[in-house]
C-alpha cells in the first residue's frame, strides 16, 4: 500500500514540477498539451508557446529528474546491501566522479578530433571508468577486509583523483566544451531531452525487475554475510559481480546525462529505510521513489528560490546530503564505540 501511495504522490509531484515556475503554466495547460501531443487534438498559434514550454522543456525536465533520482537511489540501495555499509553510495565510493571524468574526456577528445561528441561514446566512456573504479574498490575491500571507515577513505581518494582529472581536462577545452564539462561538475537537468528520459527509463525498466528478483539474495548478503549467504545457496561472487555491473550501468548513464548529483544514492536509501525497513523487496522500489522525489523537489527549489536564477540541482542536493552524511558518520562512530 505504501508503494502504491508513493507512486500516486510521485505522479502528483511531477505535475506540480511542471506547473511551478515563472511562465504561469496551469494544470489545464498541462492537460491541454498532453491532449495535443498524445491524442492529436488541434493546437492554436496562441497556445503554441505554452505547448512548447510544457512538452519540450518542463515535462522532460521533470521526468528526467525523477528517473535519474530513482536510478541513483537504487544504486545506493544495492551498494549499501552488497557492502553491508550504510555510508557507501556511487558518489562516496568515487563511481560518479569517475563517470563524470569519462564523459568529460570523451567530450574533449571528440572536440580535438573535430567531431561532435556522440552520446553513445560519452556513455561508454563514463561506463568504462566507473566500472574500473568499482572493480578496484570491491577487490580491495574483499582482499584487505576493509573496515567501513577505510572503505570510505578509499572512495574519497578516488573522488579527489577524478575531480582533479576532470578539472585538468578543462585546460584543454575551448569555451563551448568547457561549458559542457562545467555542466557535469555541477549536476543539472536543465538541458533534459526526451531521448535522455527514454534511455534512463528503459534502463530502469530492464534492471529494476532483475534487482527485485535478486532481492532475497541481496537480503542474505546484507543481513547474514557472505559465508552465511553461500550456505543458503546464494552464489555470492556471481551475484556481487552482476549487481555491481547493474549499479555501474545505472550510475554511468545518469551521470553522462545530468553530471554528478552527489548524495542521492546515500540520502534516498536512508529515507526509504526509515519508512519501509531494510527488506530489499520493499526497499528497492521505495528507494527508487524517494530518490526520484528528492531530485524532483530539489530541482523545484533550485528553480524558484532565487528565480529567475536557476541553481543546479546538484548544488541543492549537496546542501541537503552533506549534513546528513556527516550525521551518519558520527552516528555510526558512536554505535561502534
Amino acid at each position: 500500500m505504501i508503494i502504491g501511495v508513493s507512486l500516486v504522490v510521485s505522479l502528483l509531484s511531477i505535475v506540480l514540477s511542471i506547473v511551478v515556475g515563472t511562465a504561469g503554466i496551469g494544470l489545464g495547460d498541462v492537460v491541454h498539451t498532453i491532449a495535443i501531443r498524445v491524442l492529436g487534438h488541434p493546437s492554436s498559434a496562441a497556445f503554441r508557446p505554452t505547448e512548447v514550454i510544457v512538452a519540450d522543456l518542463r515535462l522532460p525536465r521533470a521526468l528526467l529528474a525523477f528517473v535519474a533520482g530513482a536510478a541513483l537511489s537504487v544504486s545506493g540501495v544495492v551498494m549499501q546491501g552488497l557492502l553491508r555499509n550504510p555510508l557507501v553510495s556511487p558518489y562516496t565510493l568515487g563511481l560518479s566522479p569517475a563517470a563524470s571524468f569519462g564523459a568529460a574526456l570523451a567530450i574533449v577528445l571528440a572536440d580535438k578530433a573535430g567531431h561532435t561528441p556522440s552520446s553513445a561514446v560519452t556513455i561508454l566512456s563514463a561506463l568504462g571508468f566507473s566500472l574500473v573504479v568499482s572493480l578496484v574498490v570491491l577487490t580491495l575491500a574483499s582482499l584487505k577486509r576493509m573496515t567501513a571507515t577505510t572503505l570510505i577513505l578509499v572512495g574519497i581518494a578516488f573522488f579527489q583523483l577524478f575531480e582533479a582529472l576532470t578539472s585538468a581536462t578543462q585546460f584543454f577545452a575551448d569555451d563551448n566544451t568547457l561549458a559542457e564539462i562545467v555542466h557535469w561538475t555541477f549536476g543539472s537537468v536543465n538541458d533534459a531531452t526526451w531521448q535522455q528520459v527514454v534511455d534512463v527509463s528503459v534502463l530502469l525498466a530492464v534492471t529494476l525487475p532483475y534487482l527485485f528478483a535478486r532481492a532475497k539474495a541481496l537480503n542474505a548478503i546484507a543481513f547474514a554475510g557472505d559465508d552465511a549467504a553461500a550456505s543458503l545457496g546464494v552464489n555470492v561472487r556471481r551475484t556481487r559481480l552482476v549487481l555491481i555491473i547493474v549499479v555501474v550501468a545505472l550510475t554511468a548513464v545518469v551521470v553522462s546525462f545530468t553530471g554528478v548529483i552527489g548524495f542521492v544514492g546515500l540520502v534516498g536509501p536512508h529515507i526509504a529505510r526509515m519508512v519501509v525497513g531494510s527488506d530489499h523487496r520493499y526497499l528497492l522500489p521505495f528507494g527508487a521513489v524517494t530518490g526520484g522525489l528528492l531530485i524532483l523537489y530539489a530541482d523545484m527549489v533550485g528553480r524558484t528560490v532565487l528565480s529567475p536564477v536557476v541553481i543546479p540541482v546538484g548544488i541543492v542536493v549537496a546542501l541537503i546530503g552533506a549534513p546528513l552524511f556527516i550525521n551518519l558518520i558520527f552516528s555510526k562512530g558512536s554505535a561502534q564505540s
